[in-house]
């Protein structure tokens, strides 16, 4: 990770995903996204909260995916706390919809936090209290959030 401050988009899936566009040092773009799943099968609500009655109104992921491309244009990498799950879900939505998997590569900030900092363990809330900031720990807003900061402050 070079000492410049890099230009990145900072994401969290939690069928809920957080998006966040980091330029020059700041957060210049915020997004948040429910999205409607192509199963009403929920297996993890108890950890995000978020059940298929929060979602069955809201677009899928192939309709709200053009509205999220243009965000992407220019980041040099994408930022995500154990960014290989982050990944898998970018993967495997763009695969399922027949869209094209956006050529970017991800940042892992557990990876980074455990470089920079030689923390352990590095679950995201860990990271956020050694750095000081408050955490809505399965909030994808916030985490992404975090993720950003995370790059930032080792930048």
């Amino acid at each position: 990770m070079s000492r410049r401050t890099p230009t990145f988009a900072a994401i969290d899936f939690e069928t809920a995903n957080g998006y966040l566009r980091v330029t020059g040092g700041r957060i210049v773009r915020r997004s948040t996204r429910l999205i409607r799943p192509p199963s009403s099968n929920f297996t993890f609500t108890r950890i995000h909260g978020l059940s298929w009655e929060d979602v069955r109104g809201e677009p899928t992921f192939a309709e709200i995916w053009p509205s999220l491309v243009p965000l992407l244009r220019g980041v040099e990498f994408i930022a995500a706390h154990n960014a290989p799950f982050d990944r898998s879900v970018l993967r495997t939505c763009c695969r399922w919809y027949g869209l094209d998997v956006p050529d970017i590569p991800f940042e892992c900030t557990v990876r980074l936090a455990r470089e920079t900092w030689g923390l352990r363990p590095t679950r995201l809330p860990d990271v956020a209290a050694f750095l000081g900031f408050n955490l809505r720990h399965h909030d994808a807003a916030s985490d992404a959030e975090a993720c950003a900061r995370i790059v930032l402050a080792a930048s």
